[in-house]
């Protein structure tokens, strides 16, 4: 099969240099290239040593995931392809030493560079550094390979959050990247700080922004250097590869899940008819080697750039992926969760708020000052500050509405043979909504939380329990509400005689 697959032939015999390569889809990207190109040469990694960590005890941790656990039982000596390299993205010339650099310039092929901060609540400093300095420092390096034949830049379709249709093509940037660049080095923090808001607007936060000047960076080598522009939605748990539900992170509707599943998050202020502009991470993966190969094709004028987005081939609600979500993580509870999951939508702001201080703050601030009298130690004002953060700057793509169209993608997944169709799969339609979120919830639960499956029944069990108090809590609630309106107000309590008195008279009471 393998023989007859045009993606598999193209990689034949290339030497590929990957940033990003621990990140989310970087692990992915690294285990779909060395499980499905039987003939590659060499699988180049930036890394950095991390928490005292030698870039060769980073890797040997990474390949000890599940993730790698077909390449381990099916074709362990594969791994031998992957080849660390030392460095650093936000150091100058990526912190290559000097025998690293000769072998990348010399040997190098293709370049994907995914490297970025992911942090949307990052200082404009701190995204600068990463996710545009560190694009030029690439860019740099890649200017002197001898044998480039592309380099890919991972962009994100929210780069241009102020487009509601964000055509395949690069805009010009609010500011000169350059200027920005030399801006952020040499300013002081809390002057920059201050310039902030008003360098973003209309960007929310300083990810989004960083990455539209980098796009505009990566435009201005084209096209002397080989480039395109690859842009993912929200990436997603996967699909089917190499995991039904592989995860390592809480960004986006993973962490709400998780919030909401720990009875944590109780409102989330979100337009529920929007939709959720998601994909899984290796239909994303798949969709970049794909382009990787048709790269020739498009050729063109100006740089070419493709929007790895479902668009109308399987479009869904940010409403039901939240409700079927919902009724995946009942079915399959967390443990040690904090309340009964049952926290709602809303649409109105003010609704919204009005529920966070009733069921975030409030309970925050009463286990906490439980805790404080016990001479426990508190803990929840912090964890809910940091789930506030987060909801903050993630609610601005749930209630917010974007159209990106997929043209070039969607025809080079018709342009794909069958086998290649069946190996590197982006059938968007074929996605079915329950097994999948069944599997995000169930990933989550091993991969992210590290929780057996062993639980659930217990977890079942503990559920029942969170429920019964939960309505009992209710009862008491809307008794104590009832209760003040009648003991303190007159027209309530006539309406409630009033009322009592009616259903006296009827039939059924009598």
């Amino acid at each position: 099969m393998a023989s007859k697959s045009d993606l598999v032939n193209f990689f034949a015999g290339k030497t590929v240099f990957i940033t990003g390569g621990t990140g989310f889809m970087g692990k992915v990207l690294i285990e779909k290239m060395l499980y499905t190109f039987p003939d590659l040469d060499t699988l180049y990694v930036l890394l950095r040593p991390k928490k005292g960590k030698a870039i060769d005890a980073r890797l040997e941790e990474m390949f000890k995931l599940p993730l790698f656990g077909r390449i381990r039982a099916e074709c362990p000596e594969r791994l031998q392809k992957l080849v660390p390299i030392a460095g650093d993205i936000t150091s100058n010339k990526l912190g290559l030493t000097e025998e690293d650099e000769t072998k990348l310039i010399s040997n190098v092929d293709i370049v994907i560079h995914g490297a970025a901060t992911l942090r949307l609540e990052a200082k404009l400093k701190e995204a600068v550094s990463m996710n545009t300095e560190g694009t030029l420092r690439v860019l740099q390096l890649c200017t002197r390979m001898k044998h480039l034949k592309l380099m890919i830049h991972t962009s994100t379709a929210f780069c241009h959050c102020d487009v509601d249709l964000m055509e395949e093509k690069v805009y010009p940037p609010p500011h000169n990247p350059m200027d920005i660049i030399r801006l952020v080095n040499w300013m002081d923090d809390v002057t920059l700080d201050k310039i902030t808001p008003e360098l973003l607007h209309p960007h929310p936060n300083s990810y989004t922004y960083s990455k539209r000047i980098a796009e505009a960076l990566v435009a201005s080598y084209y096209p002397q250097l080989p480039t395109c522009i690859v842009r993912p939605s929200i990436v997603i748990p996967s699909w089917k590869e190499p995991l039904p539900g592989w995860v390592d992170n809480l960004n986006g509707p993973v962490g709400l899940l998780v919030g909401g599943g720990k009875g944590v998050i109780r409102s989330m202020h979100c337009n529920a008819d929007y939709n959720a502009e998601v994909i899984p991470v290796d239909m994303a993966i798949n969709a970049m080697l794909a382009v990787a190969m048709t790269f020739l094709f498009y050729r063109q004028e100006e740089i070419p750039v493709f929007n790895l987005t479902q668009a109308k081939t399987h479009q869904i609600t940010w409403g039901q992926i939240l409700d079927y979500g919902k009724g995946c993580v009942l079915k399959n509870p967390f443990e040690m969760m904090l309340w009964y999951p049952n926290g709602n939508i809303h649409k109105s702001k003010a609704v919204h708020n009005i529920n966070v201080l009733l069921f975030h703050w409030l309970p925050a601030y009463i286990i906490d000052f439980l805790l404080f009298i016990f001479g426990q130690k508190t803990f929840m004002i912090h964890v809910q500050k940091k789930i506030q953060c987060g909801l903050d700057v993630l609610q601005y793509f749930t209630t917010h509405q974007w159209r990106f169209p997929n043209a070039k993608l969607l025809a080079i997944r018709e342009a794909m043979n069958p086998v290649d169709k069946e190996i590197f799969t982006l059938d968007f339609e074929g996605i079915a909504i329950i097994p999948y979120l069944t599997n995000t919830v169930l990933g989550a639960r091993t991969y992210l939380l590290k929780e057996n499956p062993k639980s659930l029944p217990r977890a079942r069990r503990t559920l029942m329990i969170l429920w019964i108090l939960d309505k009992i809590m209710s009862f008491l609630f809307y008794f104590l509400i009832l209760w003040l309106l009648v003991n303190y107000s007159e027209s309530a309590r006539s309406l409630l005689d009033s009322t009592l008195s009616l259903f006296y008279h009827l039939p059924f009471f009598r």
